[in-house]
């Protein structure tokens, strides 16, 4: 009974996980890209794992750009929008995803959207957010966008998160 319990989840979370990180074909390259909504164990797949895996490893967080900005970014829910084809996304995501676990922001306070070359994704999820490069972090308290850091930082990811969670 036990073993049918277990199996029948992983088969559920499988299924979830599938559907959730959906590749497709990019067709300028007909290499595979992520689609839709994602997770992070989608960058764990070997296709994007080369290149998310080194960058996070590699960078090194300003903690001091950071102070005590832990606290009130948990205050903040956040969109990432990115393209698994882009060299800006695949130099920024994985820095600002070591950034949010090195302050152990949680989680399900972020949600992630690959897009296609024209900035779509995959079911018109992100078609309201006016989406003209990526990557694109988007900020939000209470309901309501209060910045977004746009395809590179102003100055750094830290100093620009630290910036936009610091407004008064």
């Amino acid at each position: 009974m036990k073993l049918t319990v277990i199996f029948t989840f992983l088969i559920l979370f499988s299924v979830t996980t599938a559907a959730q990180n959906k590749k497709i074909k990019d067709t300028k390259t007909s290499a595979p890209m992520l689609i839709g909504e994602i997770n992070r164990q989608a960058f764990q797949d070997s296709v994007f794992s080369w290149w998310f895996n080194s960058e996070y490893q590699m960078y090194e967080v300003d903690s001091t750009s950071l102070k005590s900005d832990a606290d009130e970014l948990r205050n903040y829910d956040i969109t990432l929008v990115l393209g698994t084809w882009c060299s800006d996304s695949r130099r920024e995501v994985p820095r600002f995803l070591k950034i949010l676990d090195y302050l152990n922001y949680p989680k399900d306070k972020i949600k992630i959207y690959a897009v296609d070359r024209s900035k779509k994704g995959l079911n018109n999820e992100i078609d309201s957010l006016n989406i003209q490069k990526v990557p694109t972090i988007i900020f939000y308290k209470n309901n309501k966008e209060t910045g977004r850091i746009i395809e590179e930082p102003k100055v750094t990811l830290e100093k620009d998160l630290a910036n936009i969670v610091t407004k008064k």
